[in-house]
Formats: C-alpha cells, structure tokens, sequence
C-alpha cells in the first residue's frame, strides 16, 4: 500500500496567498465591473530592463547556430555570471566570496526551501514571526516539527518581531541549531543593523549553528550603515548562508534566476561529531536535484552587472521605493503606524485590528488587495502589510480609494 509523508498534514489547508488568491476571485467574479487593485503579493509589475531584454535576445540567437549551441551547462551556474556576482555584490563590499562557492538557481524560494534537506531531522529551529511561509512550512514537510497548536508548530523557537523591538528580534535564550533570517525583512520592510547581525553571528558559532540568511530584498537598502551581506559581518562565513534573487532587483519574476552562495569555511556535523563541508553537501545535493538555469536568461542576469545594467536596475528599484513612500505617507496620514518602504518595498502597517478583517474591508469597500499579517504568523495579527509593486497610477489610485473607505 501505498502511503503518503504524514508531514504534510499537519499543514495548515493552504498556501497563504493561495487563501487571498481565493477570496480575490470569488470577489472579482461577483463585481466584474470594479477593477481590483493589487497591492499583496511582492510581484513586480515593470518591464525587464533594456539590457536583460537585449541580453536574451543575443543569447537565443545564440542557440541558433552550432557554433555558439550551449545544451547542459555546469548545474551552479557558467563562470561568467558567478564571476560577476562574486564581484559586484561581494568584493565590491569587502566580502571575501568565491565564484565557486555561488550557486546559481532558478529561485530564492526554491533554495530556501531546499536548502533544509542536507541537515538533520532532529534541528532545533529558531523561525522569525512573522515570516515568510516558506520557512516554517518546508520544514513542516521535513518531519522536524510537532503538531501546529494555537497556530505554532511544536519544535520551533519563534523569533518574535513586535513593534517593542522594532520588528528585528534578538538571539533567543536556548540554543538553536538552524536559524532564518530574512533582511530586508520580508514581510515586515524592517532591516537589521551592523552590530544586531554581529549578535546573530556570535551566538551561532557559540552553538555550532547554521544562519540562513535570505537577502533577496538587499538592493532596496539605501541606509549606508545598514549591512547588504551577512558577510559584511566578521566570521559570518563560518556560520551563515546566504540567498539572493534576481526578482525583485530586476524584474526576474517570470524570468527565473537566483543565487545560493555557500562558503568553504562553513561547517557542520555528523552524529558522532565529525566535521562536513556544508558547501559540498550543498554542491552534491544541488547537481544530483537540479540541471542548472537556461543560458539565456543567466546571460541577462549577467548583463544587470554591466554599468547600463546597474544604472537601469538601481532606476527600476528607486522607482518601486518611489511608490513605497507615497503608501507608507498615506497610510502614516491615516493615522497607522507603519515601517518599510524606506530600505525595502514592503511597508507593514500596524492596523489595531483583525488583519483578515482589514483584508476585507479594503477588498470589498476600496477594491485593493493587501496581505493580512496573520498569514505570516501569530505576531502579524492586527498588522497588514502593502506592496510598493505596481505601477504609479494604480498605487496613487489604491491610496485614494483607501482613504476614502477608511475615512
């Protein structure tokens, strides 16, 4: 007989924006004739820059003649982008990372949810709330939690993030083994700073833990004290991995690219103590389940580091931080506390009341959509948060209509 992994059901029934994809349509089919407005789920809405666009074009064309065909290329990633990364985003800070120790996917979302597979069933986990749903969900499926009891899963320390600690929230008292951390934070727009991601550093090699570092939000820091890279950090190498995207620095939404940079120094451990390069168990784990990303679309990745890359990526970023600004202004003159929308594109509104209730309520009375907090964990209740991902005339609409079904 056939048997299914039991993990599973302990999943709460649905994806979070599955549950908002639902109720949006069931509105959508009862009022076709009002437009909803889409401000919840972190998808861009911007053309690719020129120069991907231009990129994929060469590279197509490419594949069209015999003498420049590529068929399997190398599962992490060709040199020549893993090259560019190592260079423009670690070098050019300070961070000693390696082309080979970059690993280039198809998804940020993927490698995070991945990347739990080469440890131990048994981890101690510490898991921000609120957070991502990946994070918790995957490791749901993994067998390394309990059942979910008054919306927690037994066996993770929740990290939690609260207006009293500005959202960023401090090493726990016990020990962890795994550890997720997401800055810019996704999806509170709450970054760390310097000496907040020492503590973190610090205590993971205190307890020979591993930090998962999600940093696919990084290129819309624009406070030059606050760190891009836990690698900024000293001997976060050691310690942490580190994931990044494509999707929202240039529109890679559709277009699929990503990259998991995994050091040679960062170590774990069997059951009787002996020490593994986590970077080759990533590499074995990497090349035996994945066939890499197609070579055109790494060849426009790789155009984002050419100085029209960098000048057209940085426009693109400041114009979904434009629109950050007007929603956190809006909401701020509302009389809602918020922060985001300064180093990141999400802003995160303190409501004071029921987030699936304020969900409702702007989905039926202003025909926007947001994301009720509590879909990202039990501290995201009475919170909602905003995406800065639209355009400038749907943005500016969304905010009248608000403001007129909140007055």
């Amino acid at each position: 007989m056939i048997r299914i992994n039991e993990n599973y059901t302990k999943l709460k029934a649905s994806y979070l924006f599955a549950d908002i994809a639902r109720r949006v349509n069931t509105y959508v089919a009862a009022h076709p004739s009002k437009p909803v407005i889409r401000l919840g789920i972190g998808d861009v809405t911007e053309p690719l820059p020129p120069v991907c666009i231009e990129a994929l074009h060469a590279a197509t064309d490419e594949m069209s003649q015999r003498a420049t065909f590529k068929g399997y290329g190398p599962e992490q990633g060709y040199a020549f982008l893993r090259e560019a990364i190592a260079q423009h985003d670690y070098a050019a800070r300070g961070c000693a990372i390696a082309a080979d120790e970059i690993f280039v996917s198809d998804g940020s979302k993927c490698d995070c949810g991945n990347i739990q597979e080469i440890f131990s069933t048994d981890l101690r986990l510490a898991i921000p709330d609120p957070v991502y749903p990946v994070y918790v969900d995957t490791n749901v499926m993994a067998g390394r939690t309990g059942a979910n009891v008054d919306g927690r899963y037994q066996g993770i320390t929740y990290l939690e993030s609260t207006p009293a600690n500005g959202y960023v929230p401090s090493v726990p008292a016990g020990a962890a083994d795994l550890i997720y951390l997401c800055f810019p934070n996704n999806p509170t727009g709450a970054v760390a700073t310097r000496a907040q991601l020492a503590a973190w550093v610090a205590y993971a090699k205190q307890h020979k833990a591993v930090i998962l570092f999600d940093s696919a939000y990084e290129a819309y820091i624009r406070d030059p004290e606050i760190p891009h890279s836990i690698y900024e950090i000293e001997g976060a190498h050691e310690v942490a991995i580190e994931f990044r995207s494509f999707s929202k620095t240039a529109g890679f939404t559709g277009t699929r690219c990503a990259y998991t940079v995994v050091p040679k120094a960062l170590k774990a451990f069997d059951a009787a103590g002996a020490e593994h390069s986590v970077h080759a168990l990533w590499n074995r784990r990497h090349t035996t389940k994945f066939n890499g990303v197609a070579y055109p679309i790494q060849k426009a990745a790789a155009a984002i580091y050419t100085a029209a890359g960098q000048q057209q990526t940085t426009a693109l970023i400041n114009f979904y931080l434009e629109n950050a600004k007007l929603i956190r202004s809006a909401m701020t003159k509302l009389g809602f506390a918020c922060i985001g929308g300064d180093n990141a594109p999400y802003i995160w509104i303190n409501t004071g009341r029921d987030s699936w209730e304020f969900f409702d309520r702007l989905l039926n009375e202003a025909q926007v959509v947001c994301t009720p907090g509590a879909g990202f964990g039990k501290c995201g209740e009475g919170h909602v948060r905003i995406s800065a991902f639209n355009s400038r005339e749907n943005v500016e609409t969304a905010l009248a209509r608000i403001a007129a079904a909140l007055k």
